[in-house]
């Protein structure tokens, strides 16, 4: 047991490595989710302005 203060350094160490790991991964999947909405809601605005266009001459039925 002499080691013991050795033992309890390394593993508070890698249980902190692992935490801040986590939270990274968390927020960047955080950043991605909102991104994903933003670009969601913009292809959703153009697929809306592109259905009330009116179509050109060229490309209307006969």
């Amino acid at each position: 047991m002499d080691n013991f203060a050795y033992l309890f350094a390394a593993y508070t160490a890698i249980f902190a490595a692992i935490f801040l790991y986590v939270m990274f991964i968390w927020n960047r999947q955080s950043r991605l989710d909102q991104e994903l909405r933003a670009l969601e809601s913009k292809l959703a605005a153009l697929t809306a302005a592109s259905d009330d266009a009116p179509e050109p001459e060229s490309e209307k039925s006969v």
